[in-house]
């Protein structure tokens, strides 16, 4: 596994939240697999260029989520879930359903038009509007 992620200080995102993020996006597309060995907290400190106590929050926070377990003495590895990934996906996808719902609400779109953007987008052949522009009742 190779420890060196890649973390960015332009990045508005804290670096213990960019490991995390990282981490869980290996996670979940699999090229982490359940089990599997992550580098020390100081090995990817050092390879990272950060402080120890940042990737130690990061695994705390990785830990907590149930992405990974650790064990006193022996590291901390993919934690063994039946289908962490696919877990995993479940809750960004409820997340970013949530991040859609709260700008449809800004843009104060009625449900049906939240509908129809979600059908155009799922089927673009059938759809003939810019995913830009709006059609049908403004709000």
């Amino acid at each position: 596994m190779n420890p060196e992620l890649f973390l960015s200080a332009s990045d508005p995102r804290p670096m213990y939240q960019q490991i995390v993020d990282q981490v869980t996006a290996k996670v979940m597309a699999g090229d982490w697999s359940a089990g599997q060995s992550l580098p020390s907290i100081r090995e990817l400190a050092a390879a990272s260029r950060v402080s120890v106590i940042t990737v130690r929050r990061a695994y705390e926070e990785l830990e907590r989520a149930g992405v990974i377990a650790t064990r006193q003495g022996k590291g901390s590895v993919v934690a063994e879930g039946g289908d962490l990934p696919t877990a995993l996906m479940h809750e960004e996808l409820q997340r970013q359903l949530e991040a859609l719902l709260a700008c449809a609400g800004r843009l104060g779109l009625p449900r049906s038009e939240l509908h129809r953007l979600i059908d155009q987008a799922a089927n673009p052949e059938t759809g003939t509007a810019n995913p830009g522009t709006r059609q049908g009742p403004t709000p």
